[in-house]
């Protein structure tokens, strides 16, 4: 008997030569296997053209209600139209003989040599056939396969499966969506009176990677204040001093005597490192891990009135104009993109400290575009081979200098941010960094003795030594976060407000330390 089995690309006929009271679902699939090997069912065979009512697998056709066993019998389902390509070579025709097979089979190997794809690949295109029909073939080549064909960029669907009709206007704008103009962003997102980098915390910063020779690459996060600036004033007039190293061998972009919008500067009052493994086969160099002390640092940070403004990336030697690698780019977007919760503008700024050819440390600040911003949040980015560029994904098209780029230099998407060392009027950084294996110094209570037998001394008070912010996150481990901590942190921030002597005494018998305070 014949079934017709109606899909979204047609009718098929299957000739059924089992009885029919044996007929299942399985005897129809086998059937339709034996010259469609490839096809991916999306519905499954069904009584209605919805396929909303599917046939049940487990009883023979006969017994399925609702449905009558006789010829021509009408049965639905939908299938994946790029895998329903007819396998015709080496089939046996119903009035066929064996000598005709053989002879097919002997062609088929002849063809062979002409590199003819198999009947058993599962890649398949359209193509036209002599008689001006359409009909899909095997091919051996995954690059020709339908989807690919019909995708209107690569990884999207085709035009059609989006909108049936289509103007021109219409699809120049999507398509405008996917196109990336490459342009260099002059300016940064902060004021012109830059980053303040707290002295002390970036020199702890810089020793610990002299330890390893500045061969492992090491991150941290930096927590402090966005600050809003006054307008330049027109009669002030500064020597131009572009051209000199400052700082930490800094390099300082060129200030400009015009009044300025007014915008924001950033101080950076401590530094905090997460857990992490130094990795060189890591596209970052490094492997964050888990961090039991992620809450700890909110919860403290929040209290102390800090936010976190930027991050900070220690670097192995690099040529001369090697600034980031595209991982590190496409990591500075996604912090920024975070800060700026989208794709806004935002202070938050990527502070790299590396070694010269010299051995002289050198930190600079910079931020990344707003076209970087929104091409990873568009994940338009991608890392490649060569670190010195980023990669663009095959969905989008980067134009640089009006020709489509498959890569773009990472310097492309840099700004410089001006950079001066600052000694901050609230915090020491005296106590040993989390997270930092193999240092000298390790947070232990014989440290926190250490600093705080100081009190006394030089001109040194109990709160100005507690105001540590690696002491005072070593102390949450051992203090209630939400009762104790707000309370020291108040007595941190304004030194108007006493610190409860209660807390002098606790904290003092947890160091051990058995005179005054």
């Amino acid at each position: 008997m014949i079934i017709r089995v109606r899909t979204n690309i047609g009718i098929w006929r299957v000739n059924i030569k089992s009885p029919t009271s044996s007929v299942t679902t399985q005897t129809i699939l086998d059937e339709i296997a034996q010259t469609r090997p490839h096809v991916l069912y999306e519905a499954p065979l069904s009584l209605d053209p919805k396929c909303s009512q599917p046939i049940d697998t487990s009883r023979p056709l006969c017994e399925q209600r609702g449905l009558q066993m006789t010829d021509g019998l009408m049965i639905y389902c939908k299938v994946d139209a790029s895998t329903c390509a007819e396998n015709t070579v080496g089939n046996k025709t119903d009035g066929g003989s064996s000598s005709a097979n053989d002879g097919a089979m002997s062609a088929a190997a002849t063809d062979n040599n002409n590199k003819q794809p198999s009947s058993s690949s599962a890649y398949t295109k359209r193509i036209i056939d002599k008689d001006g029909r359409i009909k899909l073939i095997h091919t051996n080549d995954e690059s020709n396969t339908n989807n690919n064909d019909l995708g209107f960029r690569k990884g999207l669907m085709p035009l059609r499966d989006i909108k049936k009709s289509w103007t021109l206007n219409e699809f120049t704008a999507m398509d405008d969506k996917y196109n990336f103009k490459i342009k260099r962003q002059e300016k940064s997102f902060v004021g012109v009176d830059g980053l303040h980098l707290e002295s002390t915390a970036v020199e702890s910063f810089q020793n610990y990677l002299r330890r390893f020779q500045f061969r492992q690459q090491r991150f941290g996060y930096l927590y402090g204040r966005f600050v809003d600036e006054e307008e330049a004033n027109d009669n002030e007039k500064e020597e131009d001093t572009s051209h000199i190293r400052q700082g930490w061998g800094a390099r300082m972009p060129k200030k400009e005597d015009s009044k300025v919008k007014k915008n924001k500067k950033v101080i950076v009052e401590a530094i905090y490192e997460p857990p992490q493994e130094a990795d060189a086969d890591a596209a970052e160099g490094f492997v964050m891990l888990d961090d039991d002390q992620e809450e700890n640092v909110e919860h403290l940070t929040s209290m102390l009135g800090l936010q976190k403004v930027g991050w900070i990336v220690g670097q192995p030697p690099r040529e001369t104009g090697f600034q980031f690698s595209a991982a590190e780019v496409i990591m500075a977007a996604e912090f920024q993109l975070e800060c700026a919760q989208g794709v806004e503008e935002t202070p938050f700024v990527t502070v790299r400290v590396t070694v010269g050819d010299e051995g002289n440390v050198i930190v600079e600040a910079f931020q990344v575009s707003l076209q970087c911003m929104e091409m990873v949040a568009e994940e338009a980015l991608e890392i490649g081979p060569n670190p010195g560029f980023c990669y663009v994904n095959e969905t989008f098209t980067a134009i640089q200098e009006g020709k489509p780029s498959p890569t773009v230099e990472n310097n492309f998407f840099l700004t410089l941010v001006p950079i001066h060392g600052y000694q901050s009027d609230i915090f020491v950084t005296q106590f040993p960094f989390a997270n930092r294996p193999f240092d000298d110094r390790q947070q232990t209570h014989d440290e926190m003795k250490r600093q705080l037998s100081k009190s006394g001394q030089a001109g040194w008070t109990f709160i100005d030594l507690l105001s540590d912010f690696a002491l005072l996150l070593y102390l949450c481990k051992f203090l209630d976060v939400s009762q104790d901590m707000p309370k020291i942190c108040e007595s941190v921030k304004d030194r108007e407000v006493l610190l409860d002597d209660g807390y002098k005494i606790i904290i003092s018998s947890m160091a051990g330390m058995d005179g005054s305070y």
